[in-house]
């Protein structure tokens, strides 16, 4: 992005034209407002892209993780890649002390299901999990997910060398990108934001925030709330 070239948000946020009438002066000055607020959002969130594609080569990963594929095949960190030269992983909350898996993961990944066939045309796209594939397999058919590849870590190092392992058991998400770097794999990236660096009755969640349930509900008038999260069923009647 060419800063030099960019006009003031508020002089583009004038070329608003109203969606619907019978605005009233108030609320058309504050909308006017508004769309120069998410102007400069899109540019720094463009910024924060061009930042993150411009990091120096990642720390080597030199441990040799093992994996487990759907043919049960034993891989490595690298056969993760296929074609690609970029990897993105995300490790769920769905280990075998878990009757059933993190409602947040799922939500996630429901919405992933529905982009992944796009994504795997621009990246290898892996869900890791310390269950089986097979019962990972399972609760994504129970969910109607077609186009998602599940991938069993083997073995804890992985999830314990990560952080996503405590002592006691208990699992966190990841979400990591990995590079080829000739025969050797690379971190790229990953989310780092500390439970310490949320802001005051926020969870600690990433920017740009990955799940589109959370980017929805940031439109409607009532947000996305302080004290509500997915579930894995509602009651339908």
């Amino acid at each position: 992005m060419d800063e030099a070239k960019l006009k003031p948000a508020g002089e583009l946020a004038k070329h608003r034209k109203a969606a619907f009438p019978n605005e009233s002066a108030e609320y058309s000055e504050a909308r006017e407002r508004l769309l120069a607020e998410e102007i400069d959002f899109r540019r720094r969130m463009t910024r924060l892209a061009e930042h993150r594609q411009a990091l120096p080569p990642g720390p080597l990963i030199e441990k040799d993780y093992r994996f487990r594929d759907a043919a049960g095949a034993d891989l490595g960190l690298i056969d993760l890649f296929g074609d690609h030269d970029t990897l993105i992983t995300y490790f769920w909350m769905f280990g075998p002390q878990r009757d059933r898996p993190c409602p947040m993961c799922t939500n996630w990944l429901g919405s992933v299901d529905g982009n992944a066939m796009d994504v795997k045309q621009r990246a290898a796209l892996k869900i890791l999990g310390r269950s089986p594939v097979a019962r990972q397999q399972a609760f994504a058919d129970e969910r109607g997910w077609r186009d998602l590849d599940f991938i069993q870590t083997v073995g804890d190092d992985y999830a314990i060398d990560l952080g996503l392992l405590t002592p006691e058991g208990d699992e966190y998400p990841a979400m990591v990108i990995y590079q080829r770097d000739g025969d050797a794999v690379r971190a790229f990236y990953s989310a780092e934001m500390p439970a310490e660096a949320a802001d005051p009755g926020q969870d600690p969640r990433t920017a740009p925030d990955i799940a589109s349930l959370w980017n929805l509900l940031d439109l409607t008038p009532e947000g996305r709330g302080t004290d509500w999260y997915p579930k894995l069923s509602y009651d339908r009647n």
